[in-house]
């Protein structure tokens, strides 16, 4: 015993000093809630991260319309007006917004289509939780619920764009499909369409068009990419870039580039461009990316 207590003792006088500056007043904090991120880390949100949600509050959303919070990408856009996607997106928000009323009679009645039903489904699987667990969410379950394949192969046309129901039925779809059914779950749960926008991509490698969705969260806007189930900061992305913005306004496009975001894509892309061989660009996937409204104007034949 006497040996025990010849290595406690001191053991027991370390413990002590290491504690007493604990006894001291804590140092005054912030009022505003830390976010359970670092900033300084990559974007790389897993829902499953968002467990930490139910004993760490999140900051309060920005109010809807509100002008201080930072644009998608922090770049501007305008209007466009006219061309193919700016007709195949008008027809897919008039269907939305029929579907939308479904979805509300289904609710209230009991009486569901199949297709609403599945969407209630979905949108219920972010049920109890907020912010970006709500969101994680329902981004795994929509990704689950549709098989990849192309328009091609289920449709026989090189761009077929889905309503939300008609994807639901099939359980098929290419990634617009994927984004536009995100759209429509993500606003029957509860999310603002202020914070819930369509964007259409230029891949850098495989040279492709390729739509995802983007959705605000606490401020911050993430992307919803069905090649993948985590959900990344819009300054994060990399190896693509962001030309077309599709949501209830309309149609929009960028027009300017936040310098770290530009930098940011450009480093990957001239790797990538440098060691691409001219020879592999196919027809459909050879469209000039320097200009955003020469290939849109013809519909996107290679979206991912």
């Amino acid at each position: 015993m006497l040996d025990y207590a010849r290595c406690w003792v001191p053991s027991l006088r370390l413990l002590l000093v290491a504690a007493f500056p604990l006894l001291a007043p804590p140092p005054a904090y912030s009022a505003a809630p830390t976010s359970i991120f670092d900033p300084s880390e990559i974007g790389a949100l897993s829902f499953l991260k968002e467990s930490t949600n139910a004993v760490n509050p999140e900051p309060a959303s920005p109010a809807e319309g509100d002008e201080q919070a930072a644009p998608l990408f922090g770049m501007n856009t305008e209007p466009l007006i006219g061309g193919t996607v700016f007709e195949k997106w008008s027809r897919v928000k008039a269907e939305i917004a029929q579907e939308l009323e479904a979805v509300s009679r289904c609710r209230a009645n009991g009486t569901c289509t199949t297709a609403a039903q599945k969407l209630l489904d979905l949108s219920a699987e972010g049920a109890g939780r907020s912010g970006r667990a709500r969101v994680g969410l329902i981004n795994r379950a929509v990704d689950l619920a549709i098989s990849p394949t192309t328009d091609e192969t289920q449709w026989g046309t090189p761009d077929h764009w889905s309503a939300p129901f008609e994807t639901l039925q099939s359980g098929r779809g290419d990634c617009e499909d994927y984004a536009i059914v995100k759209y429509l779950a993500l606003l029957e749960a509860g999310i603002s369409e202020d914070d819930v926008r369509i964007v259409i991509l230029k891949n850098a490698f495989p040279n492709e068009d390729h739509a995802v969705l983007a959705v605000r969260v606490d401020g911050e806007w993430l992307i919803l990419d069905n090649r993948t189930l985590s959900l990344v900061r819009d300054t994060d992305l990399t190896r693509a870039i962001p030309e077309l913005i599709l949501d209830q306004a309309g149609v929009r496009r960028f027009v300017s580039r936040h310098r770290k975001f530009k930098e940011n894509v450009g480093q990957h892309r001239n790797s990538e461009e440098a060691s691409r061989s001219r020879s592999i660009h196919s027809p459909a996937s050879s469209k000039p990316s320097a200009s955003t409204s020469q290939p849109f104007a013809k519909g996107m034949r290679s979206m991912g």
